[in-house]
């Protein structure tokens, strides 16, 4: 048992300050992603990123002392990530982010250069603070679906908790500066150990600090990238319905058990550093790029376990390295294995951007190839070369006491991990209510939603969900939704959709299928979902997802799908004629939500509509470019065209379908052409109306635009 004191406070404090580096580290892709995104292109604020390069400065003599006397000042530096939601104005934030960025990366390589020496325990004390952190960090976005409340792009109108997390961070920087015997103790440890300012025959039997160096920065990419939240490898192994693989809840908890276990034995030099367990881990790192279902996922667990068993090594060999070449060198693989995580689906609008495309594998494999390199560093340095007086040293009950101590942190943010997952379970599991059973209604709706990212640089869930419940629907598709890389959070917001509003969710394509993603929920069962990767030789991969639902008793079809740009013509027409050949095949009732990039009766428009053999929801409608609904099999009530309001740079468009109660009826519909006769509101009972909230000014910037109000038809 260990006993509370100042060691166990200076221990959450520590572990506070690294759930601000995780907290940080993850926000800062989120708002850099938010300029190329409206520039559809490089935009120049990408430069940010390499704030994340800032431990450079220790190779500087005075910083390195400064850093040392005075590790409040990178703690108090790095809370600029978290006081950034202050600022409104987005690019303003962005350079509050990366100040923070700087800070906790020079907190951190100050931290690993501060308490180098083996025999004090003080560098293993800071690492497994920095692992619990992570660990914490993970736990709290299950508790807040996969969301921090202390990023940038979350404030107290929106549910952050970000006053209180800068509370807690002020009294964390507090405690640091508190630490006058220990800052002193250091010092002369310090000092006395440094090897930047040691001489040439002095340095000679140090770590070998490039494949080091190469090492974590391929540790931080595949911590940050793959374990940062508890869903992102599951939705990398997912892949549809009947579902076959996990859901994120409550399965999410298998996902921080593992690291937390791999953190619990990372003081087991020889076993972490070891060959066959990097081979191991190397299986895991191929199942769950190359395979769906629970297989993937399992390989996702082991890579996961061995990442959290190696984090010890390696950043203790790190501490062995000269500083400023060796933070230098891991920071900037670090970020050349981000960009290339991006590339592989953002081809289309980066230089370069075809070399890459589609090989997340060439990603992974280097990724893994880094961690082999800097992890037999590590062995020849905290192993062959470590004398018995020093392991002796390591395993001194004070050192005992704080792995102890660190355990129960870790172990404890696990149990609370599991907790949100229990809570959230009744309302993940519940079974949806179809809005207007009695008349037999479906409304469908499709809106572009941008990566859930609004125009003003904050979070737009919240909003999304309140759109969704005004209008009412039953089926929408979501496009531009793969939010499960680092430059979007490596979240999944549609969890706050579906258990809120309580829908059944198909997120789409694997984030490992290289699209910008299409999600579609239902309050209709989903007895099936394919998931599309459409013909795109030339531009970006586009997606769809055909489903089959159970609605009111008949199977109904419905395609969420996502064409590519303009600018690929060729791309386009295969991708249109793909949609109309799977259409054409259905023998379903069907209805089409999809993003086409056509004007209405081109010929791609023709293609879709002609070919699939569905008609167009209202074909007078000559406004649209993107967006477009369609069906075959199903009576046609209604049309609308909701504007966007500040969420997005898309509009939703929805409509109202009657299913017919039998086959004889569903024929009857199908070969008798729909009459494009609009007719008054009247012609309806209230059960058929749209909502009249989105009437007039509308609501929260919503509200019927380009016809004024909703088109009925007989």
């Amino acid at each position: 048992m260990w006993v509370a004191g100042p060691q166990t406070r200076h221990f959450l404090a520590d572990t506070y300050l690294a759930f601000v580096f995780w907290t940080v580290l993850t926000s800062l892709g989120l708002c850099v992603w938010y300029f190329p995104l409206w520039h559809m292109g490089i935009s120049g604020y990408e430069v940010a990123l390499l704030s994340d390069m800032a431990p450079v400065l220790l190779a500087v003599p005075f910083v390195r002392r400064a850093l040392r006397r005075h590790r409040a000042i990178a703690a108090a530096v790095g809370l600029a990530g978290v006081a950034a939601y202050a600022v409104a104005d987005p690019a303003q934030r962005l350079l509050a982010v990366a100040l923070g960025m700087a800070g906790v990366m020079l907190g951190l390589g100050a931290v690993l250069y501060e308490d180098r020496v083996p025999a004090a325990g003080r560098l293993e004390r800071d690492i497994m603070a920095w692992e619990a952190g992570l660990v914490a960090s993970v736990a709290v976005r299950m508790l807040f679906q996969t969301n921090n409340p202390a990023w940038p792009t979350i404030n107290p109108a929106s549910g952050g908790w970000n006053r209180t997390a800068l509370v807690l961070g002020a009294l964390a920087v507090l405690d640091v500066l508190t630490r006058g015997a220990d800052a002193e103790a250091a010092e002369r440890s310090a000092k006395k150990h440094d090897l930047a300012a040691a001489p040439a025959h002095a340095r000679k039997h140090t770590t070998a600090w490039l494949p080091t160096a190469l090492g974590f920065g391929a540790l931080l990419f595949a911590l940050h990238s793959m374990y940062t939240d508890s869903a992102i490898v599951g939705r990398w192994a997912w892949d549809g319905y009947p579902s076959t693989g996990p859901a994120p809840v409550p399965w999410g908890g298998l996902v921080i058990t593992a690291l937390a276990a791999g953190f619990s034995v990372g003081h087991r030099v020889e076993l972490a550093t070891g060959a066959l367990w990097w081979a191991v881990a190397a299986i895991g790192a191929a199942l769950i790029t190359c395979v769906s279902g629970w297989a993937g996922f399992a390989g996702a667990l082991v890579l996961g376990l061995y990442l959290g068993s190696v984090t010890r090594a390696i950043l203790g060999a790190v501490a062995r390295c000269p500083p400023g070449r060796t933070m230098l060198v891991a920071t900037a693989w670090y970020n050349v294995l981000v960009l290339a995580h991006v590339w592989v689906v953002a081809y289309e609008f980066v230089p370069g951007g075809p070399l890459l495309r589609e090989r997340t594998w060439v990603v992974v494999g280097a990724t893994m190839l880094s961690l082999l390199g800097g992890a037999r560093a590590a062995r020849a340095s905290l192993v062959s070369r470590v004398d018995p007086s020093r392991r002796a040293a390591v395993e001194a009950p004070v050192v005992r006491n704080q792995r102890r101590r660190a355990r129960a942190v870790l172990w404890s943010a696990v149990i609370v991990g599991w907790a949100a997952m229990a809570v959230r379970l009744p309302a993940a599991t519940q079974k949806p209510v179809p809005h207007r059973p009695e008349q037999r209604l479906i409304t469908a709706a499709i809106w572009t939603v941008h990566f859930d990212l609004d125009n003003d640089m904050w979070l737009a869930e919240n909003r999304i969900i309140e759109a969704v419940r005004d209008l009412e629907v039953d089926v929408m598709g979501f496009l531009e939704s793969d939010t499960e890389r680092i430059i979007m959070g490596g979240r999944d917001w549609t969890q706050r959709v579906s258990e809120t509003l309580g829908y059944y969710v198909d997120y789409g394509p694997s984030p490992r299928k290289h699209t910008w993603g299409c999600a579609m929920i239902s309050k209709f069962p989903i007895l099936n979902s394919t998931h599309h990767l459409l013909p795109s030789p030339v531009g970006e991969l586009a997606c769809a997802i055909h489903a089959t639902l159970d609605v009111h008793g008949r199977a109904v079809d419905v395609i969420i799908s996502h064409n590519g740009q303009e600018e690929n013509p060729l791309d386009r027409h295969l991708q249109t004629t793909e949609l109309a050949r799977i259409m054409r095949e259905s023998h379903n009732p069907f209805i089409f939500a999809g993003y086409v990039v056509t004007k209405p009766h081109a010929k791609n428009y023709k293609t879709l509509y002609e070919g699939g053999r569905i008609h167009d929801i209202d074909p007078t409608d000559s406004d649209r470019w993107c967006q477009y609904i369609g069906y075959r099999g199903v009576k046609r009530i209604g049309y609308a065209r909701v504007s966007r309001g500040t969420i997005t740079d898309t509009e939703i468009q929805v409509g109202k379908f009657v299913v017919p109660a039998d086959d004889a009826a569903a024929a009857a519909i199908d070969q008798a052409p729909p009459s494009n006769n609009r007719v008054a509101e009247a012609h309806y009972a209230p059960e058929y109306h749209f909502p009249t909230v989105f009437r007039g000014k509308g609501v929260r910037g919503h509200y019927y635009h380009v016809f004024n109000e909703p088109r009925y038809f007989a």
